[in-house]
């Protein structure tokens, strides 16, 4: 059994809406196999005594329920006549209404089951929010109207390193314990270092897919995790041609198989070149929105200048893009650069790509935003983050090569702090802190 962190938001949810009177519903996004409908399963066991699940992907002839009125009273009463034993218990009861893109008017009705206070409504989904191929898809229905100010949204991911080492048996004690080197000249003991670099890089490898953890945790074989990955990114591309328009279809998957090549380049940015000569976001820039809406990737964009707020200074034109997931990453480099990252033997620009891809994807799983700073071509900064009402920049580092870039920021724009992350143990000179990587989950 995985223990995941948005339990706590589902119970604080369950809270603000039985003690404060909230009429919201819940709505959970992200993308496929993040373990939305496992972790929404478990909460309603748990926490009600009567917990109804309608997957819409797999119970399509439910779709009926939303059919016609969609009065929360003739909803209910459609439940019980559709579901045999089922029992809504006012007060106890969470309904589930899981990939709720494939009902669109279900979608339209949870304003209705937000108002009535009677039961409690959580819904889930991937690919919410894009423009589907309707000519050819016959899965995802759009629905006609929002419940605007009527469901609270959050988005999921895939185990962060946290999280992870739960799965590995570490208690939040021991982990929590390695936060005490932050800030200060005491350095971590080589050995306890040691170990965590070791699992971040393992954690790199098997990544943070619920059934990846879970298959490594009980078998220990990198084989079968590559196994799981290949599945899990071939469902994703199948999503590409099943939702993706027309002749976007191609365009889209053809930006998603370029990622790990451009991020094993010297210049990471993304460049519309790299998936087909002589092109530019005239013809792939809607195929790079449809990736970014879907959570299959992550973007980071460029900066004017290094202030608040950061989005408002954005060049939106120039960005990188990461894999939501580093273990998936990994995988489609292939097994041989799963072996030598976990020996740590890789060598290259593919190494540099492999370690911003798991910081960006620490750093959004964190909840900010991403962006970074190039001032010139000889200096980049790879991640800038918005934290206690300041920017504060972040390097990488795959090995504990200088910091021309960072040294220079801390002179021109005087950060409280400064992080560089490399795979050596933690230091700290004046307002820059050198941190080992995995000391990301602190950030």
């Amino acid at each position: 059994m995985l223990k995941r962190k948005v339990y706590s938001e589902l119970v604080n949810w369950k809270k603000q809406r039985h003690e404060e009177k909230k009429q919201k519903c819940l709505l959970i996004k992200g993308a496929r196999q993040v373990g939305k409908s496992f972790i929404v399963n478990e909460f309603g066991n748990n926490e009600y005594d009567s917990f109804i699940c309608i997957d819409f992907f797999k119970q399509k002839q439910l779709k009926q329920i939303f059919d016609g009125e969609l009065s929360s009273e003739e909803i209910y009463k459609r439940i019980t006549a559709n579901i045999p034993g089922v029992k809504l218990i006012p007060g106890n009861t969470l309904i589930f209404l899981d990939e709720i893109q494939c009902c669109g008017n279900a979608r339209t009705a949870l304003k209705f089951l937000a108002e009535d206070m009677r039961f409690d409504v959580i819904a889930s989904g991937s690919l919410l929010g894009l423009s589907y191929g309707q000519d050819d898809d016959d899965e995802v229905e759009e629905p006609s109207s929002l419940p605007v100010g009527y469901e609270n949204q959050i988005t999921m991911y895939s185990l962060d390193f946290e999280e992870f080492l739960w799965a590995y048996g570490y208690d939040s004690e021991t982990i929590n314990g390695l936060k005490e080197y932050m800030g200060t000249d005491n350095q971590i003991p080589e050995s306890i270092h040691n170990k965590f670099e070791n699992l971040f890089r393992e954690y790199m490898v098997v990544g943070g897919m619920p059934e990846a953890v879970m298959d490594f945790a009980e078998h220990k074989d990198f084989n079968r995790v590559m196994e799981i990955q290949q599945n899990i990114i071939a469902l994703y591309q199948d999503d590409i041609s099943k939702h993706a328009k027309g002749r976007e279809k191609q365009l889209v998957r053809m930006c998603y198989d370029a990622i790990p090549r451009q991020l094993a380049k010297e210049l990471k940015k993304f460049q519309y070149s790299t998936v087909e000569k002589g092109q530019t976001s005239r013809k792939y820039g809607g195929s790079v929105k449809w990736l970014k809406d879907s959570c299959l990737v992550n973007a980071c964009y460029n900066v004017y200048e290094p202030y608040i707020p950061l989005e408002a200074n954005a060049k939106n034109e120039q960005f990188k893009l990461y894999i939501n997931d580093t273990g998936l990453l990994t995988c489609m480099y292939g097994f041989e650069t799963k072996r030598a990252l976990l020996n740590n033997t890789l060598k290259g620009n593919a190494k540099g790509g492999i370690y911003e891809n798991i910081i960006a994807e620490s750093l959004v799983k964190r909840g900010y935003n991403l962006y970074y700073y190039k001032p010139d071509d000889n200096h980049e900064l790879e991640f800038l983050i918005e934290k206690d009402g300041e920017v504060i920049p972040i390097e990488v580092k795959a090995g504990n090569t200088a910091s021309v870039s960072l040294n220079n920021f801390i002179n021109d724009y005087s950060p409280s702090v400064a992080y560089k992350l490399i795979a050596n143990r933690n230091g700290k000179v004046d307002v820059k802190e050198v941190l080992p990587h995995y000391f990301v989950l602190f950030i």
